[in-house]
């Protein structure tokens, strides 16, 4: 029997930058079509214009990035201490890889290895790391343990995709990423990667790229895509998942790497902050291992709360679920003007009670 590790992380890319700010709300701002009210912070409820203040944000975005990287340091001190064959990282692709071409609900990336140079975009900004353009970081898969749970997944009647190499993209950003910062010191990633991507972003993969839609030019429904896999499929993926890797000979991480609500997919909030509520009653559920509530939750009400990418946590809730297990830690990191509320959890099944806590920066 193999032993799981369980880890939620985020990929958010606001952390990059060598100085970071707002970056999807100063878009937003050029928008014609978000209403004049909301056009300066005077409009904004208190909590964003706290985190506004007189400097549009800079302190605050200085702030939320080192309260993340201290919890992501932690979620890799816990990956370090259970030394797992190889990592599983559920992620979300925004048009990058997967594209008009083909849209695979799930896919399971067989990798050997990518080679990918995330600072080589024209117009990237410097990143926090000071490293050059051409900097280029070697991501190891596990092709066998990559095989082995597609295999699996289509013997428990999912139809899963696999892939044996890319086909627009070396690596999407939410799996670039999520080793980027579970490397933030740069000592090194030496864990064979298994990404598995979900289609998370669903209606909007294809119809706005992945990302913000333009209020003044709203994108008409029946322009929009057919719909993501439903939480509840998402949580019996996951569940499957952790059946079929409890019974392999590898020990394996199984990470979610997203961010939760975000502004810019929250269209009753104008694209402006996230749905704290919405991300606090599931925070609190997981907490509790109330997975039950995981499961029940439509995707109608994901959408609406602008939670999509979390159907990458509705995989991991599913498999702690299988697994019996609570998280042991786990944090929520609330931002308003930075896009999405962040939360980093360890599941390491340990027992005990989850520590609940709550940093708000």
């Amino acid at each position: 029997m193999s032993d799981i590790l369980g880890l939620g992380i985020t990929h958010y890319p606001g952390l990059i930058p060598r100085f970071a700010q707002p970056g999807s709300l100063r878009k937003l701002l050029q928008d014609p079509g978000l209403p004049a009210r909301y056009r300066s912070a005077e409009g904004w409820p208190e909590v964003m214009r706290r985190e506004w203040a007189d400097d549009e944000g800079a302190a605050f975005a200085e702030r939320h990035r080192q309260a993340v990287k201290a919890e992501m340091m932690k979620a890799r001190a816990a990956l370090d201490e259970f030394q797992p064959d190889f990592v599983v990282v559920w992620g979300d692709d925004q048009h990058e890889n997967f594209r008009d071409d083909v849209i695979p609900s799930f896919c399971v990336l067989a990798y050997d290895a990518v080679d990918v140079q995330p600072w080589s975009r024209a117009g990237a900004p410097p990143n926090v790391w000071g490293e050059a353009p051409d900097a280029t970081f070697h991501i190891r898969g596990h092709r066998q343990g990559a095989k082995y749970l597609a295999s699996r997944l289509l013997e428990q009647n999912f139809d899963m995709a696999y892939s044996y190499r890319p086909l627009h993209q070396p690596l999407g950003h939410a799996f670039t990423n999520s080793v980027l910062y579970l490397d933030w010191e740069r000592r090194g990633f030496p864990y064979p990667m298994v990404p598995f991507s979900v289609n998370c972003y669903g209606r909007r993969v294809i119809a706005t790229r992945g990302y913000m839609e333009s209020l003044a030019h709203p994108v008409a429904d029946a322009d929009l895509d057919p719909p993501s896999p439903s939480p509840s499929r998402c949580f019996d993926l996951g569940a499957a998942c952790a059946r079929a890797l409890a019974a392999s000979p590898w020990r394996v991480a199984l990470v979610a790497s997203s961010s939760w609500s975000h502004a810019f997919l929250t269209r009753k909030h104008w694209y402006l902050y996230p749905d704290t509520p919405a991300d606090r009653t599931l925070f609190d559920a997981l907490a509790a291992g109330d997975y039950a509530a995981w499961r029940a939750t439509p995707l109608a009400r994901v959408e609406d709360s602008g939670q999509h990418e979390l159907l990458n946590w509705f995989c991991l809730a599913g498999a702690m679920a299988e697994l019996g297990r609570k998280p042991d830690w786990n944090v929520f990191i609330e931002s308003n003007i930075m896009n999405s509320n962040k939360v980093i959890a360890t599941f390491r099944g340990q027992g005990g009670q989850p520590a609940n806590t709550t940093d708000k920066t």
